[in-house]
């Protein structure tokens, strides 16, 4: 996994690496139960300080992306895979967005406030055996 960075960017070096791995999971380059480079590894191929790395990952962990382990490192969690699956009608939402002149901050705006609707309990129908099916048909 090649993490990016751009040292021009005006965003922290820790929200650059937490992005470059949002969107390898994202895309699918990872996927759950791999395990991200060690941070010491990456700070040492970026040359910044390692704490940087570990920020980055903790706040990965805590966006439920990542599992930090002692000896095994970051792994990528379930989550990340459900992220993956999504990517494609997010990319259509996005696009719809723009086309209707909505600004990603906006819509960042409003995705985040946003609660799932309900999803309501299957219904009992016919050839689904309840209690009192089985007493009817004593």
């Amino acid at each position: 996994m090649l993490v990016r960075i751009d040292e021009a960017s005006e965003l922290p070096l820790y929200t650059q690496i937490a992005n470059s791995v949002r969107e390898d999971i994202a895309s699918g380059r990872v996927g759950p139960g791999q395990v991200l480079p060690p941070a010491r590894e990456v700070a040492t191929g970026l040359e910044i300080n390692v704490h940087t790395v570990l920020r980055a990952y903790q706040l990965l962990r805590d966006e439920g992306l990542v599992d930090l382990k002692r000896r095994r490192g970051a792994v990528i969690t379930a989550a990340a895979g459900a992220v993956a699956e999504l990517r494609g009608e997010v990319a259509a939402l996005v696009a719809h967005a723009a086309s209707l002149g909505v600004s990603p901050a906006l819509l960042a705006s409003v995705v985040a406030t946003t609660t799932p609707a309900p999803v309501p309990p299957a219904p009992l129908g016919r050839g689904v055996a309840t209690a009192e099916s089985h007493r009817e048909a004593a």
